[in-house]
């Protein structure tokens, strides 16, 4: 007999995000009713199947009306960059008080309640880093991402949570890591010293969520979600070069001159009032020892695998770079 799994309810919040995209079209693919909270109407979601709804995270009134009857939720709203760490906490950690809030209220029937968190979460570290460490986040933004794993787990005897940390996130759509390629752009590739970092491709972060909202031996659980394969900052510019076909030049960055590069970041973010994408945050982020994880968990409990490659991953980033005028 083959076993046909039953449509769910399925709110995603943060939806017009670049992994709130994947996972939308995700959800919708296997045959969910995807409700999206954003901010501001979308016609690609829209597009995507997703029942849209304008609201913003941190009102509960909106994520009262957004959770109600739903039996999955996805928590993926939140900000990466701030000029205040304060807003980091406001939005990251608030947010999630609120979500849960709402649905303890609103959502009787909710299955499960799955937290977007991060690797930021926990300290820096050249060896891969299992879900018994500590949290230990040494920036605002990692501060604020541990704080709501532990207002999360905080609701669990009320609430089925769990939580992710995905590393960084690679795939068509995204604005983090678009500075690399403008760098394999100018034919360069910064090198930055052997510090390794763990990475994710968009739609591997994606059926990864999946699983954590289907499986049972993901309740209460954190999980790392990762490539087996680490990359260096500069192997990020080289494959980004390959993608773009051009032949990128190994330069070598002197510490104090990427320290310099985001201070001047910091300030020109302020003149200008936002915040930018090259500032003291990104160079402490590639200054650490390495950011890698260990996501063996992830294999042995909920079956995932990430198996999109790394030259797939940026292929496709680049292709849709191109194609959106971002490159």
């Amino acid at each position: 007999m083959v076993h046909i799994r039953a449509s769910m309810r399925a709110l995603v919040t943060g939806a017009g995000g670049f992994l709130g995209m994947a996972l939308v079209r995700a959800l919708a693919a296997r045959g969910d009713r995807v409700r999206a909270l954003v901010r501001r109407p979308s016609e690609a979601l829209a597009q995507a199947g997703a029942e849209v709804m304008v609201g913003d995270a941190t009102d509960p009134r909106a994520l009262r009306a957004a959770v109600a009857g739903q039996e999955l939720v996805f928590h993926l709203a939140g900000v990466r960059r701030a000029a205040d760490p304060e807003e980091f906490l406001r939005v990251n950690a608030g947010s999630t008080r609120l979500a849960l809030e709402a649905c303890v209220e609103r959502a009787p029937g909710l299955r499960r309640f799955v937290l977007a968190g991060s690797r930021a979460a926990c300290a820096p570290s050249r060896e891969p880093i299992r879900e018994d460490a500590p949290l230990a986040p040494v920036e605002p933004y990692g501060a604020s991402k541990a704080e709501a794993e532990r207002v999360a787990l905080s609701f669990a005897a009320q609430v089925p949570v769990a939580i992710a940390r995905p590393p960084r996130i690679m795939g068509p759509g995204d604005r983090e890591n678009l500075l690399f390629f403008r760098i394999a752009r100018a034919r360069l590739a910064l090198d930055l010293g052997d510090r390794p970092l763990s990475w994710i491709d968009v739609d591997d972060c994606a059926r990864a969520l999946l699983l954590l909202g289907d499986r049972d031996a993901a309740r209460g659980e954190a999980f790392f979600l990762a490539a087996p394969e680490p990359v260096t900052a500069r192997g990020l510019m080289e494959e980004a070069a390959r993608a773009l076909g051009v032949r990128a030049r190994r330069l070598p960055v002197p510490e104090a001159l990427l320290r310099g590069i985001g201070r001047a970041g910091d300030a020109a973010g302020r003149a200008l009032g936002r915040r930018l994408p090259v500032g003291s945050k990104l160079v402490a982020q590639v200054l650490a020892p390495g950011w890698v994880c260990d996501a063996s968990k992830a294999r042995e409990r909920l079956g995932f695998e990430a198996t999109t490659s790394l030259a797939a991953s940026m292929a496709r980033a680049a292709a849709w770079y191109r194609a959106a005028g971002w490159l």
